[in-house]
C-alpha cells in the first residue's frame, strides 16, 4: 500500500490536482481525516492543497490573514521538525484554545494535528499537516512511522511541486524550463531522453556514456547515481534517490535528486521514467539543522540528529551521548548515514554536511 502512495506522491509533484486525492490515501493509512500541503517563500503567497473536506476552509485561508495570526502555523515554521510531531505538544493549552486555525477546523469536527516542515535547498518551505477527529485522541507511534515512511517522497515532490508553483506541467520542454533547476529526464535503461540548458552547462559534472546514457564525474556519486538507475529498471526501490556530489574547482556541492515518473508524469514526460534534477548548496561553516539533513539525504529523525551533532565537531562518543542513544547504536547509524551520503569516513561526512546551508526564508507568518 504504502508503495502505490509513493508512486501517487511523485506523480502529484506534476499534477497537483492528485493532492486531494493523494492526501485522501495518506489519511486512510495514518488514521487521519484532514490532510494538506503548503508551500511558503520569500515575497510569494501562501499555495496549498488539501483534501474536498477542507477545501472550502483553506481556500479562505489562502486570500485571507488567518494563517499569518495562527500561533500552530508560526510555531512549526520556526521549529521545522524533521519527522512527523505531534503539534499540540509545541503549544499551550491557552494557545491551541486561542488560535484562530484551530477554532476554525474544531467546529468542523478536528481535533489533533501532526505536521513536519521539509525545507528545501532552493529557498522554499513546504509543510505537510494530517488530523484526526476530535475525540479520535493523538497520533500514536504507528501513525507517525507511516508518515515518516513517506516523508522522503513527499520531500521530493515538494522540490518540483514549489518549482512548479503547484501548476500542472505541461508538456517535457515546459516542465523542464518552470523547473529551474538543471535537469534531464531518463528512460529506465538510463538513456537521456531530454535535458534542460542548464544541466547541459555542467559538462564536468554529468558526463556522456555510451548508448546516451549519463554518468557523474565524480566516482563515489556516480557509483550511488547508477545503483540508482539499475533498481529502477528493475522497479525496486533504489537504497539512494538523493546523491550529494562534493564541490569542485569553481563549483558548489550539489544534491542530485532522482524522481520516478509514474502514471500521467509518465505521459508529460513522453514515457521517459525518471527525473534527475540537481540543487546547489552554499558553503559555508554553518552547522546543518537535523531538519535540513533529513530532507537531503533520507536520514531518519535519529540519524539526522547524529549527523548534525558530528558536525559540529563531536566525536562519536559524544555524539551519541547528545542524542541519547548508545554508541553501538550509533555506530550502526552512521553505517547507514555514510551509505545515505556517499561518505566512507567520519572527515568525509563533515565536511559534506558543513556544506548544507539552510536557506534563509522570510515569511510573512512568521512574527
Amino acid at each position: 500500500m504504502l508503495d502505490d502512495l509513493t508512486d501517487k506522491i511523485y506523480e502529484a509533484a506534476f499534477v497537483p490536482d492528485l493532492w486531494p486525492d493523494v492526501l485522501e490515501g495518506i489519511n486512510a493509512a495514518s488514521t487521519s481525516v484532514g490532510g494538506a500541503v503548503f508551500l511558503f517563500a520569500d515575497e510569494q503567497p501562501v499555495r496549498g492543497r488539501t483534501v474536498p473536506l477542507l477545501q472550502d476552509l483553506l481556500s479562505e485561508f489562502l486570500v485571507g490573514d488567518t494563517l499569518q495570526f495562527s500561533t500552530a502555523v508560526s510555531r512549526m515554521c520556526a521549529v521545522q521538525p524533521a519527522s512527523f510531531v505531534d503539534v499540540e505538544s509545541f503549544l499551550t493549552a491557552e494557545e491551541i484554545e486561542n488560535d484562530p486555525v484551530r477554532k476554525r477546523l474544531r467546529a468542523l469536527g478536528i481535533g489533533a494535528h501532526t505536521c513536519t516542515a521539509i525545507p528545501m535547498p532552493s529557498g522554499e518551505l513546504a509543510i505537510f499537516v494530517f488530523q484526526r477527529r476530535l475525540g479520535e485522541g493523538n497520533y500514536d507511534r504507528s501513525g507517525f512511522d507511516v508518515l515518516d515512511n513517506l516523508r522522503p517522497a513527499m520531500a521530493r515532490a515538494s522540490l518540483v511541486a514549489a518549482r512548479l508553483g503547484l501548476e500542472k506541467a505541461r508538456g517535457t520542454v515546459a516542465a523542464m524550463t518552470a523547473i529551474g533547476l538543471p535537469a534531464a529526464v531518463l528512460s529506465s535503461s538510463g538513456r537521456v531522453l531530454t535535458a534542460n540548458p542548464l544541466l547541459e552547462a555542467m559538462s564536468s559534472v554529468f558526463l556522456p556514456v555510451a548508448l546516451g546514457g549519463m554518468a557523474i564525474g565524480d566516482a563515489d556519486a556516480n557509483r550511488l547515481f547508477q545503483q540508482a538507475i539499475v533498481a529502477a529498471r528493475s522497479e525496486v526501490e533504489p537504497p539512494v534517490r538523493s546523491i550529494p556530489i562534493p564541490a569542485a574547482a569553481g563549483r558548489q556541492p550539489l544534491i542530485l535528486h532522482l524522481l520516478p515518473l509514474r502514471r500521467a508524469a509518465h505521459e508529460i514526460f513522453s514515457g521517459a521514467d525518471i527525473l534527475v534534477a540537481a540543487t546547489a548548496l552554499s558553503a559555508s561553516s554553518t552547522v546543518p539543522s537535523p531538519s535540513l539533513l533529513a530532507g537531503l539525504f533520507d536520514l531518519t529523525p535519529a540519524e539526522a540528529r547524529l549527523a548534525a551533532s558530528l558536525s559540529q565537531g563531536k566525536i562519536l562518543v559524544d555524539a551519541a551521548a547528545n542524542s541519547n542513544i548508545t554508541v553501538k547504536t550509533a555506530r550502526t547509524y552512521l553505517e547507514r548515514i555514510f551509505a545515505k551520503t556517499g561518505t566512507g569516513q567520519q572527515s568525509q561526512l563533515v565536511a559534506l554536511l558543513k556544506s548544507a546551508e539552510l536557506p534563509q526564508i522570510n515569511m510573512r507568518e512568521q512574527e
